[in-house]
């Protein structure tokens, strides 16, 4: 063997052992730096020459820094990390509304009890005025306390809408670097047929992080490119070229935004459900689900007791011996026109049956055959021929002009009723605490019957023209009515069956005797009478929300589903936080950086570079004999 050789042996030697102590040295550097993964100097023995003695080594070469990836563990990472980033979003957002609603201070249910106790005290004592200016303030403070949930549920959706148009940035940011980076890497690689192991440490680190914003799911083609999609599978990087998304201002309904990828012939509107994952989807699900539908159902909760009350306060008198009047100035649906509508249409919607409500919004849709009415909070439709229609209590009604195929209309039935609820009476004097009759029986009665106070159902024949008479006929067993009144009756007798006429619903009970009246009047001195406070009181507790639920019933249950829905999301988020933490570990166990082992390879690497050094020393020493050698010839 030469001397040449040996010293072409000791030299690939010497410079595999530096590739090995700079791989390991860069690896010791990074350590700290997120997404480096740990990277190896893969060395491949020379051919060896062949003699007549055999096959003789001819040293060794680097072939490649191959990097530690395992795209089966990066995958699991990626997937834990996304519901990881999801539910943490959800929780932050939630967690807030939680405790404005479950507050036993600023929560609702402080100021619903101290109302009704105001309304208790009224018709305890309906000639007070102090009571009922207590009665008018307690029920400014009930609609302050509606107003300012709203108003706070609105700040978190503005502050969500932020977070929103954050999120959008970060991933078009994230998009443009990925999108340059493949170019880089594509150029890189073909040129030398190396892996760029950092450049490709850096994209994938780009990867995670978009992916903790949106779920993302990953191609790569043959020049080493990435393809990245997004959500559930909509372009965002294709090689070099990139989509922009935007937030902008939703043509439905102002007040909202819509994502929208930007393109050079107009935005193209992505729904909602595109984006899964991360905490982008995180937001957007507590934006159009929790937020949504603790709002509406508070809007519904103010329209019951709106019209509840109001409903009986028109059936009472108040303290001038006028009939009730509307005690709350009652919400009404909003409707939002869409901005890009052709045609001239114009959309009203009105309230029928609020105990038919239901906390959603809906949206009419033109189409050549009618018109699809959709509840967006269960994406159920149903088609129409024509309008106006009734659904869940809303009428819908086309009040002017043509719209054109794909007009559309944005109807917010509840979703603004809390903030728009007010107190339409400023004079304690006009709280309808009385009831407009009253029923009597003369003295001269003869039986032992009995009269209820009554109960006023309608007030369409109030006040009477004059008196209405019951006169007992003990031959027919019946009461014949006369009087000024439109004629009624004759009531068969069942004592204890109720006796009703125009509106009006009485109880007799007990034995009465042939000619014993009972006389129907006005209540034209009803100051101290508090019957209509008392049915207001019972209001309290009554199934009046929805047909099956009181105001705090309601109430509760909005609190209730806000609750369940945080403490699962907690709870899953703990559980996802242990399954993200346990993959990063798995993951960075494989291409992690290990201290103690870069310091053995520096060892390792150490020596093998001195061992190659002394092979080239006893190579020139050997080439220094020869020479002797000839010299002394």
């Amino acid at each position: 063997m030469s001397g040449g050789s040996i010293f072409s042996i000791g030299l690939s030697g010497l410079n595999a052992a530096q590739a090995g102590l700079s791989t390991t040295s860069h690896n010791i550097a990074n350590v700290g730096t997120e997404g480096y993964r740990r990277q190896t100097a893969i060395q491949d023995n020379r051919l060896p020459r062949f003699t007549g003695a055999g096959f003789f080594g001819q040293g060794v070469d680097i072939s490649s820094v191959r990097r530690a990836y395992s795209e089966f563990l990066n995958q699991q990472v990626l997937a834990a990390e996304t519901q990881q980033n999801y539910l943490d979003a959800f929780v932050a957002q939630a967690t807030q509304i939680d405790s404005l609603l479950a507050d036993p201070e600023s929560g609702l249910s402080p100021a619903l009890q101290d109302f009704f106790a105001g309304v208790q005290d009224v018709a305890s004592n309906p000639s007070s005025i102090p009571s009922r200016q207590s009665m008018l303030s307690a029920a400014q403070t009930l609609t302050a306390r509606f107003q300012s949930l709203d108003q706070r549920m609105t700040e978190l959706g503005n502050g969500t809408a932020v977070e929103i148009r954050d999120a959008v940035g970060s991933i078009n940011d994230i998009a443009r670097q990925i999108a340059n980076l493949n170019r880089q890497i594509v150029t890189s690689q073909s040129t030398d047929a190396r892996p760029a192991n950092d450049l490709l440490d850096q994209r994938d680190k780009l990867v995670a992080d978009l992916n903790k914003i949106v779920r993302v799911q990953v191609v790569t083609e043959r020049d080493g490119s990435y393809n990245v999609f997004i959500g559930t599978g909509q372009n965002l990087v294709i090689g070099a070229n990139r989509l922009e998304l935007a937030a902008v201002q939703s043509a439905d309904d102002p007040t909202a935004l819509d994502l929208v990828y930007r393109t050079p012939v107009g935005d193209v509107l992505l729904p909602p459900q595109t984006f899964e994952g991360g905490r982008l989807g995180g937001l957007l699900a507590f934006r159009n689900g929790t937020l949504s539908q603790a709002q509406t159902s508070l809007g519904r909760l103010a329209l019951s007791l709106a019209d509840s009350f109001n409903a009986q306060s028109r059936l009472g008198q108040d303290l001038n011996g006028a009939l009730g009047q509307d005690f709350f100035v009652a919400p009404v649906p909003q409707v939002q026109t869409r901005t890009t509508n052709a045609g001239s249409g114009v959309l009203t919607a009105t309230i029928s049956d609020v105990a038919a409500l239901r906390p959603t919004d809906y949206r009419v849709t033109a189409i050549a055959s009618g018109f699809v009415i959709e509840n967006l909070a269960d994406n159920t439709s149903q088609t129409f021929a024509t309008l106006p229609q009734t659904v869940d209590g809303v009428d819908f009604t086309l009040a002017s002009g043509t719209p054109a195929a794909g007009d559309s209309f944005l109807v917010q039935s509840v979703r603004f009723a809390a903030r728009d609820l007010r107190v339409g009476l400023t004079d304690p004097a006009l709280i309808a605490a009385a009831a407009p009759v009253r029923a009597t029986a003369p003295l001269t009665n003869t039986g032992n019957a009995r009269i209820s106070a009554g109960v006023v159902g309608s007030v369409a024949n109030l006040p009477l023209p004059g008196n209405v008479t019951l006169t007992y006929d003990r031959a027919a067993n019946q009461f014949v009515a006369a009087g000024a009144a439109p004629a009624a009756g004759p009531f068969p007798y069942t004592s204890g069956q109720p006796i009703a006429f125009n509106g009006l619903e009485f109880t007799i009970s007990g034995t009465p005797d042939d000619g014993d009246r009972f006389v129907i009047a006005n209540n034209t001195a009803g100051v101290a009478d508090g019957r209509n406070a008392l049915l207001l009181a019972k209001l309290q507790t009554a199934s009046t929300v929805g047909g099956n639920a009181s105001y705090q019933g309601a109430y509760s249950q909005i609190v209730s589903a806000v609750g369940n829905s945080t403490r699962e999301a907690q709870i899953q988020g703990e559980a996802q936080d242990a399954l993200a933490r346990q993959t990063r570990e798995a993951e960075q166990s494989f291409s992690g950086v290990n201290l103690d082992e870069e310091a053995a390879n520096l060892v390792r690497y150490q020596q093998a570079y001195q061992a190659s050094a002394k092979v080239l020393a006893t190579a020139a020493s050997l080439f220094a004999t020869v020479l002797d050698i000839f010299a002394g010839r």
